[in-house]
């Protein structure tokens, strides 16, 4: 039997080090030591998840409500402007941007409500770098996203855009994304 070992723990907690087995035995049979407890909890993560917004849940985050987020979309991705309410809040000069999908006013450097879609059908050469630009520079170096429109995630069928790469995105760590 066993090579003369003897009896001793089963071979799960063989590899495990005395301290590690006292606190495994002692979460199983519920007698766990303050500490031990505390580290065993669930730990949410340090950032709040993703989210995927509809046009009118990302509505309501349009600046008018004094507390509450701000949140503008380019690209299809929802970034939290709140830190520059200055701008994007109530009565501000790039207020009517917020609280939708603004890529093409972005593109077009344009608060005209004709502009203020996530359609970029049309737009120069010009107008699609100073989009990058601004997108790269300005929004995804200065402001946390917290998610992203269902249409750059999904086709307008429901099914999933496969040129949708999160990875893409900064801060981006597979484990918190999915």
């Amino acid at each position: 039997a066993g090579g003369g070992a003897g009896p001793g723990p089963p071979s799960v907690l063989r590899g495990m080090a005395g301290g590690a087995v006292r606190v495994l035995l002692a979460a199983l049979l519920g007698v766990l030591p303050a500490a031990a407890e505390r580290e065993l909890r669930f730990k949410p993560p340090a950032e709040a998840p993703v989210r995927l917004f509809t046009e009118p849940d990302l509505a309501r985050y349009d600046g008018q409500q004094e507390g509450q987020p701000i949140y503008l979309a380019v690209k299809g991705v929802v970034f939290d402007v709140t830190s520059g309410k200055e701008f994007y809040g109530k009565g501000a000069p790039y207020n009517a941007l917020v609280g939708k999908d603004s890529t093409r006013g972005v593109a077009k450097m344009s608060l005209d409500p004709a502009d203020l879609t996530h359609d970029i059908t049309g737009l120069t050469e010009e107008e699609l770098k100073s989009l990058d630009d601004i997108f790269n520079n300005v929004y995804k170096a200065k402001y946390p996203i917290v998610g992203y429109t269902s249409r750059r995630i999904l086709n307008e069928d429901g099914s999933p855009n496969l040129d949708f790469k999160p990875e893409d995105q900064p801060h981006f760590n597979i484990k918190d994304e999915f």
